[in-house]
Order: C-alpha cells, then sequence, then structure tokens
C-alpha cells in the first residue's frame, strides 16, 4: 500500500520556495535602490512590494518549479541534478515574468532617479533589478534546496522518512540494486525482501533480506507482503520474462520501476530515466497523485466539496426526508467501496432500494451491478438514480479524504477480484483516489455500459491527469453528470 506519503513534505518545501522567491524579489530591489537610488531603505513603505515584483515572481516560480518536476518525490535523484533543473526553472520565470510585465504593467520599473553609468553603459533601475533577481533567484532556491535535500537525507539516515521496496531478481542486478540502495541510505528506501527471477526457488535469503518466492509466485506474494514500490531488475537471461512481470504487477497498485541491464543509452526515451550513484533506474509507473499535485487535488476536493454542501444543504436534507418516507431502514446507505492503493472504505449514499437486513437475500447469486428496472429500487430512489442526487453524500467521503471529486468511481472488493484477472490493467483505476464523478461518467459511460470502455476511459484519466482536467470534468458534470439516460 502506498504511503500518503510525502505531501507534508512538499507543502512544507513549497511554502518555503515561495519564502526563498520573495526574499531573492526583495534582495534584488534592494540592489536597485542602493545603486540607482543610493538607498537602500524606502522613504514610503506604500509601492515596494509592487516594485519588487513579488505578486509576479512568487506565483510563477512555483509554477516553473512544478513543471521541471521539482515536487515529484524523486528520491533516486542526485543534487546536481536537482540544481540543474533549479537553474533551468528559474531562467524560465525570468522569462515568464518578462513576459507578463511587458504585456500588463512595465511602469513598475520607471524610476524618479538618474541612470547609473557604468563603463560605457547606461543601468536603469528595471535593468540592474531584473539582472540582480536572475542571479539571486537561482542562487538562493540552490542553496536552500540543498540545504533542505541535506536536512531530510539526515533524517532519513536515521530512519525517518523510509519507503520499504521489493525487489525482483536475485542474480547479479538485484544483488546490485541492494547494495546501491543500502549505500545510498540518504533516499530512505529500504530493500524489505526479495523474489527469485526464477518461477520457483529453494532459496531463503539474499543480500541478508528474504527471498519470499519466485515468479511463479508473484501475485501472492505482493498481495501478502504489499510494498511501497517493486524495482525489477531481472538478469539479461531472463529479459523476456519482463512482460509477463509487468503484466503481473498491473494488478497491484504500486509504483514499479525498472533497473535495466543494459547502458542508459539503450533505454527507450518513452520512459523517466534516473540514476542512482552510477545505477541507471528506469521509471515504469508512477501515481500522478505524489507531491505538489496530490496536495493541490486535495486543496480543491476540500474546497469544492465544502462549497457543494453549502449549495446542496438544503435539497439534501428535503431528500432525506423523501427517503424516509419511502419505507423502512436507514436514511444512508453504507456499502464497502475501494479507493486508492487498494484501502477500503464505508461509501455514503441516500438509500433508494428497499431495506433488506440479509445483504445475501439482497443480492442472490452473488454482488452485481443495479439493472435498468431493477425490482429492488424503490420509486423514490429510481428519480434519485435518474438526476444523481442519491450520491450527494458521497461529499462527506470526500472531506474525509476516502474519495476525490473527481477519479474513476470505486468498485466493491467483491467485483474488483472478478475484474483484475479479466481486465489487464484494471488495478491501475486504482492508482488515483476514487471520485465522485469522472472522465468515464461525463462521457457516458455510466449503469449497464461497456466495462471495456470504461475502463479505457479511467486509463486514460490516470495517464494524463491534471488539475486542469480535474477542472474540466467537474464543469462538464454540470451539464453531463447529473441526468443521463445511463443513469439508473
Amino acid at each position: 500500500m502506498l504511503k500518503q506519503q510525502h505531501q507534508l513534505f512538499v507543502g512544507l518545501l513549497a511554502v518555503v520556495d515561495g519564502v526563498v522567491v520573495a526574499s531573492a524579489s526583495f534582495a534584488a530591489w534592494a540592489v536597485r535602490r542602493s545603486t540607482i537610488e543610493r538607498t537602500w531603505w524606502p522613504e514610503s513603505w506604500e509601492h515596494p512590494p509592487k516594485e519588487a515584483l513579488v505578486l509576479y515572481t512568487v506565483p510563477v516560480a512555483l509554477l516553473c518549479l512544478r513543471w521541471f518536476g521539482l515536487y515529484r518525490p524523486r528520491r533516486d535523484r542526485s543534487l546536481a541534478n536537482e540544481v540543474v533543473q533549479v537553474f533551468k526553472a528559474s531562467l524560465a520565470t525570468m522569462l515568464a515574468v518578462l513576459a507578463v510585465l511587458y504585456a500588463t504593467d512595465s511602469s513598475v520599473f520607471r524610476g524618479v532617479y538618474e541612470p547609473l553609468h557604468l563603463w560605457g553603459l547606461t543601468l536603469d533601475a528595471g535593468r540592474v533589478q531584473l539582472g540582480a533577481l536572475t542571479v539571486l533567484l537561482p542562487v538562493m532556491l540552490s542553496v536552500h534546496r540543498v540545504a533542505f535535500r541535506v536536512g531530510v537525507r539526515v533524517l532519513r539516515r536515521r530512519g525517518w522518512n523510509q519507503r520499504h521496496v521489493a525487489v525482483i531478481g536475485c542474480g547479479r542486478l538485484g544483488q546490485i540494486v541492494a547494495h546501491t540502495l543500502e549505500r545510498n541510505s540518504w533516499t530512505g528506501i529500504q530493500v524489505a525482501y526479495f523474489i527469485s527471477h526464477q518461477d520457483k526457488t529453494r532459496r531463503t535469503e539474499c543480500v541478508d533480506r528474504p527471498v519470499r518466492g519466485g515468479l511463479a509466485d508473484l501475485d501472492a506474494i505482493i498481495r501478502e507482503h504489499k510494498p511501497d514500490a517493486v524495482y525489477v531488475a531481472l538478469p539479461g537471461s531472463r529479459a523476456a520474462c519482463l512482460s509477463q512481470v509487468l503484466t503481473a504487477l498491473d494488478k497491484h497498485p504500486v509504483d514499479v520501476r525498472i533497473v535495466p541491464d543494459v547502458s542508459p543509452r539503450y533505454v527507450a526515451q518513452s520512459m523517466s530515466v534516473n540514476e542512482l550513484d552510477g545505477m541507471p533506474i528506469l521509471s515504469y509507473r508512477e501515481t500522478p497523485h505524489h507531491g505538489l499535485g496530490g496536495l493541490t487535488k486535495r486543496a480543491l476536493d476540500v474546497l469544492g466539496a465544502v462549497a457543494a454542501l453549502l449549495i446542496f444543504g438544503v435539497p439534501m436534507l428535503a431528500v432525506a426526508g423523501l427517503v424516509r418516507l419511502s419505507g423502512p431502514g436507514p436514511i444512508i446507505f453504507k456499502q464497502r467501496r475501494v479507493s486508492i492503493g487498494g484501502q477500503t472504505f464505508d461509501i455514503y449514499k441516500f438509500r433508494t432500494m428497499y431495506h433488506v437486513a440479509d445483504e445475501a437475500a439482497a443480492e442472490p447469486g452473488g454482488p452485481r451491478w443495479t439493472e435498468r428496472d431493477d425490482p429492488r429500487v424503490t420509486p423514490i430512489g429510481r428519480w434519485l438514480r435518474k438526476t444523481s442526487l442519491d450520491e450527494l453524500p458521497q461529499l462527506f467521503n470526500v472531506l474525509t479524504g476516502d474519495m476525490s471529486l473527481v477519479g474513476p468511481r470505486p468498485e466493491r472488493p467483491e467485483l474488483i477480484e472478478r475484474f483484475r484477472e479479466d481486465w489487464r490493467g484494471y488495478m491501475l483505476r486504482q492508482h488515483v483516489k476514487a471520485g465522485m464523478t469522472g472522465w468515464a461518467q461525463v462521457n457516458g459511460h455510466r449503469g449497464q455500459t461497456s466495462l471495456k470502455k470504461r475502463l479505457q476511459y479511467d486509463l486514460f484519466y490516470v495517464k494524463n491527469w491534471s488539475v486542469g482536467f480535474d477542472l474540466k470534468i467537474l464543469w462538464l458534470t454540470l451539464f453531463r453528470g447529473f441526468v443521463h439516460r445511463n443513469a439508473h
């Protein structure tokens, strides 16, 4: 099960990044005043925040840092690589700020003092300030980032913020992975156990870690001993098994990384390639909600759920009264569902069916989806289903963090056990939180529609997630998500 996980560090990192960017902006403004205006202390504090460009640089810099992947939790990223990305993000920030100022408000650079003449150059206030900011921004961000990473590494070496992984492959390559991770304890990645690259094995130990079994037992091992991530380190002689291994891992919502037994220059460029102490690592699959993305999505969920409860609060009370009049039984129906990482939770809905104390009697023949004109549904329940008003109590699931406003619809554990074997990639839906609405739903794939099509839309969402995509789905939900011919 994925640990939830990094958001505290990422949130703290984003806050400190913003403070550092603001500090660099004020420092550049101070350089401007001390060189052009001959004093760094202003006579009035009425305009400095505008002249210091903080309102421009902070949001633009945070967006650029995210764009260059500096809020993704890559424990195996080297410090040198991070500094390079910081310099790239800083350059992009300066170009974006210049574009914004040119298009909106270049007046912030119009000084009342004479320009500075130096070595035949005429330096006005704007050029001095931007030049200073161009130097200070990457330097200060790099120093802060290095200090932050060093601090986190010290904590990890002392046993904090650990991540436990499984290594598939007991050969030379698998042992190199274990030794490399052990030697680089600052990553906080601990090898919990090995899975042999052979189908069956009598080996019980490798590099002082237990060997849980072979590839034939892969599915059962991952289910019983859930790691945070899996490192696939198959020797070249077993390279043909890679497809089989990845197919088996598709049934489990874990991060998967491939350590190739080849030089990095031969690696397919469609994957994210990183290097840890000379060992190339391929990022085959990662949840898109790590880091700042997950923090942003959670903020959107909380704000959206609170706003929706304020809007639908009175209608929900009216619906509760109608459900009470529909017959005996609870107003709120609870049922076990599965969300991110295979975690189960109780989903809340307004009861739409006649109350039956025995669930087995209510569903003879085992769990199944509700059918059109299902006799178990009450007249009021049928109207609630067609208008999707029965789903409104799930706003409380969103507030508690069990669900998101947007994501694949949560499924029942019994049905997941059935689908995971029959539909390849079905378990990838659990790489993100389950949602009240989703890309499949706004495209009409709900009720008794094609499971294959629904899965295709859900996987497209997982692979292409962004906050903008979520906002688009929420907007479409207003027109397509409530009333639909396939809702029943």
